[in-house]
């Protein structure tokens, strides 16, 4: 992740070799090709970096709905703005012919987390929780794009980004998740 940090999105496998502190020579023998690394990278950066960010959160007893939105979505886009070049890295690699989507597996992770959490709110209050996978996945789906596209023109002040998405997330959450037990 270090050669990544220092060079970004476009990193040769002497980079990573030279973070490393080995030879190139050593790095294949743990990876075939570089396309084998770069699936390592992201692994390790969905694993140590971003859901712990983002699970830890969703998880996190928070005093409100608002509040648990407002901690997620500032989460990710701290993530930005701490990280850009993982960032940038693994945005770039996402959906690589002939290789698994890992940052999609990721987003699958966030999703499938906040789905748990609105299909049991529905559930104690009695409602089909059908609904809560196309509701999670809405807000992850909103989220990220708008993030990205936040990423590259900086519009608005962080802050104030994550407060338009709140915003938004939580206006339709709020209108459609029952009250907390």
């Amino acid at each position: 992740m270090e050669a990544v940090r220092r060079t970004g999105p476009d990193f040769a496998v002497d980079d990573v070799a030279r973070s490393a502190g080995v030879s190139k020579t050593v790095i294949y023998r743990y990876f075939t090709d570089k396309d084998e690394l770069v699936d390592a990278v992201l692994q390790r950066i969905s694993d140590t970096v971003l859901l712990p960010r983002l699970i830890g959160e969703i998880v996190r007893e928070h005093p409100d709905d608002r509040a648990a939105l407002r901690a997620v979505i500032a989460a990710f886009v701290s993530l930005i703005e701490d990280e850009p070049e993982l960032y940038r890295f693994a945005y770039a690699h996402t959906g690589r012919s002939g290789r698994a989507d890992l940052v999609a597996a990721t987003e699958h992770r966030i999703a499938d987390a906040l789905a748990a959490l609105f299909a049991e709110r529905l559930t104690v209050a009695g409602q089909p929780s059908g609904t809560a996978s196309t509701w999670a996945y809405g807000v992850v789906g909103m989220v990220q794009l708008t993030s990205h596209w936040w990423a590259t023109t900086r519009q608005v002040p962080a802050t104030e980004l994550v407060e338009q998405l709140v915003a938004l997330a939580d206006g339709g959450l709020g209108a459609l998740l029952p009250p907390r037990a």
